[in-house]
């Protein structure tokens, strides 16, 4: 299937690794251009150079907690390319723990990483569009769903975000922007290794998680840049205000 990605133009946030990373992959082997966007310079210029350099993709260092951040990555895509599609938009996760251990400086640190960050971006890409219409899609967990053991932060902070995402998809709709979200469960990134390694169970943390998937594995990083790709894409023209799990059947509820 052709996705009618070609010459199109996205950001992409927390693109120097994991999710963020797959999904540019994804993009770009589909014709896509972008504009990278990470903490991380270094790494960031790596990714660009991957994906073909400047000719393709274009580095933006830059930290989301800054107000100006978003307006800079929106002034990137119309300076090179003078067009914007949309954005897929990803963040590190929280400080993990519990709910009775997280101190306030913890959870105002998270809101400004996990909710409004995110929200300065889409609001950006939102009136960066162009009356051609496009696609903004948030990368989020299954803490969107259900509660993950260890994650109080996330599990407060994600669903208002997903919130946040449906009804901008009721706002942006008429303008033929669509805004949908994606939910990782257990995919086999850095950080979800490190989660991993943080409960003190060592290899048996995997392996209990493994047990509690239908398909009995954790994801790839790859299977979730395909699926941002096509979210994000004219093949998904008909679906907005979707909350998609990407999770090899861990959320239990419908």
């Amino acid at each position: 299937m052709d996705l009618g990605l070609r010459d199109r133009v996205y950001v992409v946030t927390g693109a120097s690794r994991g999710l963020g990373r797959a999904s540019a992959i994804a993009l770009a082997a589909e014709g896509a251009k972008l504009v990278l966007c990470s903490r991380d310079e270094e790494s960031l210029n790596a990714v660009a150079q991957e994906l073909g350099g400047h000719e393709n993709a274009i580095a933006v260092a830059g930290d989301l907690s800054q107000e100006e951040t978003a307006g800079r990555l929106v002034a990137a895509a119309n300076g090179r390319w003078d067009r914007l599609d949309g954005a897929l938009i990803s963040v590190g996760g929280p400080k993990p723990g519990p709910v009775i251990d997280i101190t306030d400086d913890d959870w105002r640190g998270g809101f400004e990483t996990v909710f409004l960050g995110p929200l300065r971006v889409a609001r950006a890409v939102a009136a960066g569009i162009g009356d051609y219409g496009g696609s903004m899609v948030f990368v989020l967990s299954s803490s969107v769903k259900q509660p993950v053991d260890g994650l109080a932060t996330s599990n407060g902070l994600r669903p208002g975000v997903a919130m946040t995402a449906k009804t901008m998809a009721d706002e942006l709709g008429p303008r033929g922007i669509r805004v949908n979200g994606l939910l990782p469960g257990r995919v086999d990134t850095d950080r979800v290794r490190e989660l991993d390694a943080m409960s003190g169970k060592g290899e048996k943390a995997r392996r209990d998680f493994e047990a509690r998937i239908p398909l009995r594995r954790y994801g790839d990083p790859d299977e979730f840049g395909r699926a941002a790709a096509f979210l994000l894409s004219p093949a998904a023209s008909y679906i907005t205000g979707v909350m998609l799990p990407v999770d090899g059947g861990l959320i239990r509820s419908v």
